[in-house]
């Protein structure tokens, strides 16, 4: 992976570096911005800025190390974060109670939709959490850099909406029963 970083230029090592940390901060607890960063650098690399298979890598480290950091925070402080008095504190709580729900529903899977600090709070056990939790981050990291990817290249004409159009077309002769 070193040497795929390297081989970029000089002047993108920093794209990754802004990919890490908004993508790690995303998954220990703010919203938006990891999914904005990995589609932006999936955009990116489209175009020959960055390399695909680094920001999937990158994204995918990130997303493990901020949901290990959100989770070690809902461990240590997760109940008394989220149930502190305050403007948020309904939804908070709320966010807690659906939470519980999801674990006792899901089990490890509520990982995919709950968030870091969540898991945590509920004192899921660090060993499943890292496993399920690095899978979740590549699942993510796959589907919103990698179809920033093809909506990269279909807005800039490496793909014609042709291709899209005939791809549908030979799916919807597929599905239909040929007239006999």
């Amino acid at each position: 992976m070193h040497s795929l970083i390297a081989s970029e230029s000089a002047t993108t090592w920093w794209h990754y570096v802004v990919l890490f940390v908004a993508v790690a901060a995303s998954w220990a607890g703010v919203p938006f911005i990891g999914a904005t960063a990995a589609g932006a650098a999936g955009v990116a690399a489209s175009q020959g800025t960055l390399d695909l298979t680094a920001v999937l890598f990158v994204a995918t480290i990130a997303g493990e190390a901020g949901g290990l950091l959100g989770y070690a925070i809902g461990f240590r402080w997760g109940r008394d974060l989220l149930e502190r008095p305050g403007k948020h504190q309904a939804r908070r709580q709320t966010l807690m109670a659906q939470g519980e729900r999801a674990y006792e529903k899901w089990g490890r899977l509520a990982v995919f939709f709950t968030p870091a600090i969540v898991s945590g709070a509920a004192k899921m056990q660090h060993r499943q959490f890292a496993l399920w939790n690095l899978l979740a981050s590549l699942g993510f990291s796959v589907s919103v850099a990698a179809s920033a990817y093809g909506v990269g290249r279909l807005a800039t004409g490496h793909h014609g909406w042709r291709d899209v159009a005939i791809l549908r077309r030979h799916r919807r002769s597929q599905a239909k029963p040929e007239p006999t």
